[in-house]
């Protein structure tokens, strides 16, 4: 059976969510869609994602800690699009975003906004779908691509190590 590389994984992961990274981005485009702060915060997980997925194409030898922070980090992206989704489909149980006092998500990306305005600037309202697809909003299917990075962080996470060339023909 051949076994895929840990880089190749890596690679992989970082591909998968640059593109859903951008996906993001040209969809908010030619929809004219407003992000919100959970849209915001999802846009800087996934860079996370990115770039520990370079770092672990790049240094295979730290899998279990890339794995560990990947797995993390696509653990966080559930939860905050579970949150949007949530928001979106119990609107009248939902506090919009920036109407309170801010929380440290918000706070996190108001800053980011203030660093890097075409990326996080907040225009939009949590609770909207302006975008269905399937009958899945925007948040839903970015909550199943993390729950599905999640999953291959926890497999690169949990298998076991190649065996070196000494050790198979030593037995």
């Amino acid at each position: 059976m051949t076994r895929i590389s840990d880089r190749k994984v890596f690679g992989g992961q970082t591909a998968v969510s640059l593109g859903l990274l951008a996906g993001a981005l040209v969809l908010g485009e030619m929809f004219r869609l407003q992000p919100c702060y959970w849209c915001n915060f999802q846009r800087l997980l996934y860079m996370f994602l990115i770039f520990f997925g370079i770092c672990g194409t790049l240094f295979p030898g730290g899998r279990k800690l890339w794995a560990l922070l990947s797995g993390l980090t696509a653990l966080g992206g559930v939860i905050a699009a579970g949150k949007q989704s949530w928001m979106q489909y119990a609107p009248q149980d939902a506090v919009e975003c920036g109407f309170s006092d801010p929380t440290l998500v918000e706070q996190l990306v108001d800053w980011l906004g203030e660093l890097w305005p075409s990326m996080f600037m907040v225009t939009g309202l949590c609770k909207e779908k302006d975008w269905v697809f399937l009958g899945l909003s925007l948040a839903n299917w970015s909550g199943v691509c993390f729950f599905v990075l999640f999953c291959v962080s926890l497999w690169m996470l949990f298998r076991r190590g190649e065996r070196r060339w000494n050790d198979r023909w030593a037995r």
